[in-house]
């Protein structure tokens, strides 16, 4: 009964296999081999337009970067205030960009508030020099609180970052849960609605070690490429980052393994629902579930086996839930069985 993150889970076999047949012969390095470019076709097809795609290792490395391509003096990235970027990278996107801040926008369950995003830029912008410049906003999709931006919404969040011209960034580290959740194309759900710069990740939903960053501005593709060097995020055997984005992507599975923990995800929730001993602490909608338990029933749930994460109570929560009580964060992956999650709703 492991629901402690998607990280936890392994890599899918027929990514380990594709890894396997890229493992031999010769390839030419740093991204210029056949299996390189046949990913980045891929990618363009999968997108509906050419796209730049710059493989790294890491997430927080892909939204560095994004970000940090952005830069202006005195920089302010907007984003949700629990946000990856904001709580969970190190400062790594302030070090990349040399010096950005991070402005954190409100809003209920990670999400964030459109009229809070334009007033907080606009307050910013009121004070002028002495205040810095707008020069990024970013969104999580799906978000650290397991909710899932609509298309509607991220259509109000791109209106704003074009009415102030800065670029829009999507983090994508769960980008196939959150399109399953939506039912949408990976176009709708970024350049069509207005992103310019996506963290695509593929190593929560069963890759080794496999992210990329996607512009869609292709014309920015000279110095991004300088700045993944600069960054030491140039692999010189990339092949062996676009195996796995090429067995991924290949006859959908990175959808079918999204579909799968989505639906663990929402099994959970269905089970949590009808527990005398547990609830939902809000609706989700990729593959994060979070839960609200006695503290009680949190240790036998962890005596009997299970793990998970013990979470910080976000401000939209505040005040309700109890001294007996705790917060829960239950993630789903495509390892999860179902076996897993009716033995956890049985001990709830």
């Amino acid at each position: 009964m492991i629901f402690s993150s998607d990280n936890w889970a392994g890599a899918h076999p027929v990514i380990a296999e594709s890894l396997v047949k890229a493992a031999g012969g010769f390839a030419s390095a740093y991204g210029t081999s056949d299996l390189d470019r046949k990913v980045e076709k891929k990618l363009s097809e999968l997108f509906e337009r050419d796209v730049a795609v710059f493989f790294v290792g890491t997430g927080t490395a892909a939204n560095s970067l994004a970000l940090a391509s952005a830069n202006r003096p005195g920089g302010h990235v907007y984003c949700h205030r629990e946000a990856h970027v904001n709580v969970d990278e190190c400062g790594a996107p302030e070090f990349f960009s040399h010096g950005s801040r991070m402005a954190p926008v409100d809003g209920p369950f990670g999400k964030m508030d459109p009229a809070r995003l334009e007033a907080d830029i606009g307050r910013l912008l009121h004070g002028g020099v002495h205040g810095g410049q707008p020069m990024a906003v970013t969104l999580t999709q799906a978000t650290e609180a397991g909710t899932v931006y609509s298309l509607a919404e991220i259509d109000a969040i791109a209106a704003i970052a074009r009415n102030f011209a800065v670029p829009l960034h999507m983090d994508g580290a769960r980008f196939a849960n959150a399109l399953m959740a939506l039912d949408a194309t990976p176009a709708e759900m970024t350049w069509k609605r207005g992103v310019d710069l996506l963290s695509f990740g593929g190593t929560k939903n069963g890759c080794w070690c496999a992210e990329a960053l996607i512009l869609f501005d292709t014309a920015k593709a000279d110095q991004m490429a300088y700045m993944r060097k600069r960054s030491a995020q140039l692999f010189s055997k990339s092949r062996f980052i676009a195996a796995q984005f090429d067995a991924y992507l290949e006859n959908g599975l990175w959808l079918d393994l999204a579909r799968h923990a989505n639906a663990m995800a929402a099994r959970l929730a269905e089970g949590i629902q009808a527990s005398t001993s547990a609830r939902l602490a809000w609706p989700g909608g990729a593959n994060e579930v979070f839960v609200i338990l006695k503290k009680s029933v949190a240790g036998k749930l962890k005596a009997e086996g299970a793990v998970f994460y013990d979470w910080p109570i976000p401000q939209a929560l505040s005040g309700a839930i109890a001294a007996d009580e705790g917060l829960h964060r239950l993630v789903t992956s495509f390892a999860t069985t179902a076996d897993d999650v009716e033995r956890f709703i049985a001990a709830c």
